[in-house]
Parts: structure tokens; C-alpha cells; sequence
């Protein structure tokens, strides 16, 4: 079996469902349940023998320890991190007790756990951390894309606290010879985003008749991958990646912001048109940038492509489609979510 971290958050409960999709190996799924991570996103897998949901927090090193000598997984896929820019800036101190503390006494449980494993499953185990674009800071318009040996320099709290992680976990390898694999990936999108997050916040907003919010003047640009072509990479990396290596997976779909909400608008108007039959476009409205907010990001996935043979299989107007039509027949879901403290986010943060 494997063990996912993070697995009723976005990419974890997606990388969930895909990798049951296509095999019978069962999961051990460990979730902390914060605001972003809901049983609710598991409902599709509910009664499936090969999903084991515990409720643990990767900082717990003794709870971490003891799960491991019970199931002995034979790989461990990371996602469990904070995630939100904006929340970083207003909060840091989550984000580097999860990502930095968190991540490291991970790493200590499974070093501990591979440390007695037979020698033949010492040599089969993985660990694979999942992070992203942001350590490597931003780039210029006309700046080449990241690639994996681009110098870390990340902007905001968030990014920082996952280049440490990202630090922790390559000097585990180098150091104690824990075989890890790495992979930045660009944006993601798509089935179960938490809607706090640009795309989901979007089409939520339009429909509920709200302003769309766009920070500065819409032009920062980021590299879109949809989160089923992101699992098909993890996936790829964890069967045939090379221990100690890091992976950039991207969608190779630079958009700016303001773009992505055009397009969004533009499906909407089709899909579900505005009672007054005028454009969603009409409650596009521009709020005060983001503190420090990055201009640009992009991957250069060329590694994984030259050296696994992966590529995405979404180009952005097909994966957006798919992503806005899922939101439009799944707003029980989002309603679910989205209860109790969340409900408070966006007037703290973007104001009436």
C-alpha cells in the first residue's frame, strides 16, 4: 500500500481518486481536516475497502511512527502543506508549523521507518514531496521558465515555508540517504479547489451575482496545469523517477489573470446565462494588489517529458470547460465546504 498525506485537500483527494481509478493498491490517507481539507471531498470513495482515512496532523512524529509500523506503506506521497498566499501573509505562523516543523518531523518518522525496513524494501521505498513553482520566485515577462536548477527565491510567506520544506527534504536524502523525489508543479485547477482560490472564487462569485476580484490590474501571469494531468505526473514520478531528483510539472499554459477570468466569464455566458442576459464580465472588478505579489510564473516541465515520457493531456480551454461545468453540477459540494469560520475569509480579506 502507499500513504498520502493531505489526502482530503484539493491535489490529494484528486491524486486519491485517480490512482484508485486504476489500481487496486489501497491508501492509507492522512488529513489533518483544517478549513481546506473535507471528508465531504472523499463522499465518492466512501465503503471503498481500499481507502483508509485517519485523521492525524504530520506534526505528531509519535502518531506518524506508529502508523507506519502498523501499515508499512511502501511509499509516501506528501501533499499535506498550507497552501494560501494570501492567508501567509496575514498568517505565518500555520504555515511554517505544517510546512516546516510538520514536514521535518514527517521526514523523521519515515526515516525512522525505513531505517529497519529488510534491505530489499529499503531500496523499493519512496518519498515523494509534492511542492511548487513559487520557491523560485518570480520571473520577468520575458524570462525564461523554471527550470529544476533555477536558485530558490521565494516572495511570501507561503513560499518560503515550502522551499524549507523543499530544503528539509533534500538534505534527508543527502544526509541520512532517504530516497526522496521532488516535484514543482505550476497552478493548479480544476474538481474539488477550495473556494478561496482564483478560479473557484470566480465562478462561484458570477453565479451567486458577486463582484469577481482581480488583484492590481489583472495582467500577474501564471502557468495553469489541470489536477488530473498533475496526478498522471505524480504518479509517472513516483514509478520510474530517479531518487533524489527533482521534477517540474507544468501545463504549459501561461495566462494572466485577467484572461482566466475573461475565459471563465465567457463559459458562464454560455452555460448558465445571467437572468438580465447581460456578461458575467459585467462583475469583474479590481481590487488593491497582493502584498509583494509575484508577476510571473512558469514551468518548464521539458525533464519530465525527456526523461519519463509524461505531457499534459489538458490544453487550458479544455481543462477550464471541464472544471466550470463540474462547479455548475456540484454546488452542494461547495455549499458544504464552505460553512462556519470560511463563510468570514472574504469580507476579511477583500472586503465588502
Amino acid at each position: 500500500m502507499i500513504l498520502v498525506t493531505g489526502g482530503a485537500g484539493f491535489i490529494g483527494a484528486n491524486f486519491i481518486f485517480d490512482w484508485l481509478s486504476i489500481n487496486n493498491e489501497a491508501v492509507i490517507n492522512i488529513d489533518k481536516l483544517t478549513y481546506a481539507g473535507n471528508l465531504q471531498t472523499l463522499n465518492a470513495i466512501e465503503g471503498d475497502g481500499r481507502h483508509h482515512f485517519i485523521r492525524a496532523d504530520i506534526g505528531n512524529r509519535a502518531l506518524l511512527s506508529s502508523l507506519l509500523a502498523k501499515h508499512r506503506p511502501r511509499a509516501i506521497i506528501n501533499f499535506a502543506a498550507e497552501s494560501h498566499v494570501d492567508r501567509s501573509i496575514y498568517g505565518p505562523d500555520e504555515f511554517i508549523q505544517t510546512n516546516v516543523v510538520g514536514t521535518f518531523n514527517l521526514l523523521e518518522a519515515v526515516r525512522g521507518h525505513w531505517s529497519g525496513l529488510a534491505k530489499d524494501e529499503k531500496t523499493s521505498f519512496r518519498f515523494l514531496h509534492i511542492s511548487t513553482d513559487e520557491v523560485y520566485g518570480s520571473l520577468a515577462p520575458d524570462g525564461a521558465p523554471f527550470t529544476e536548477t533555477n536558485r530558490y527565491e521565494p516572495n511570501s510567506p507561503y513560499s518560503a515555508s515550502k522551499a524549507a520544506s523543499d530544503h528539509l527534504v533534500r538534505a534527508w536524502h543527502h544526509t541520512y540517504g532517504l530516497p526522496i523525489l521532488t516535484t514543482n508543479c505550476s497552478n493548479n485547477y480544476g474538481p474539488y479547489h477550495f473556494p478561496e482560490k482564483l478560479i473557484p472564487v470566480v465562478i462561484l462569485n458570477a453565479i451567486a451575482s458577486k463582484p469577481l476580484p482581480i488583484y492590481g490590474d489583472g495582467q500577474q501571469i501564471r502557468d495553469w496545469l489541470y489536477v488530473k494531468d498533475h496526478c498522471s505526473a505524480i504518479r509517472r514520478v513516483l514509478e520510474a523517477g530517479k531518487v533524489g531528483e527533482t521534477y517540474n510539472v507544468g501545463g504549459s499554459n501561461e495566462k494572466t489573470n485577467l484572461d482566466v477570468v475573461s475565459t471563465i466569464c465567457t463559459i458562464l455566458d454560455e452555460l448558465q446565462p445571467r437572468n438580465d442576459g447581460r456578461s458575467y464580465t459585467e462583475q469583474i472588478t479590481f481590487v488593491a494588489d497582493r502584498p509583494g505579489h509575484d508577476h510571473r510564473y512558469a514551468i518548464d516541465a521539458r525533464k519530465l517529458e525527456r526523461e519519463l515520457d509524461w505531457r499534459p493531456t489538458e490544453t487550458f480551454d479544455t481543462g477550464i470547460r471541464k472544471t466550470v461545468a463540474w462547479y455548475l453540477a456540484n454546488q452542494e459540494w461547495t455549499d458544504a465546504v464552505t460553512t462556519g469560520s470560511y463563510r468570514q475569509w472574504p469580507g476579511t480579506h477583500y472586503g465588502d
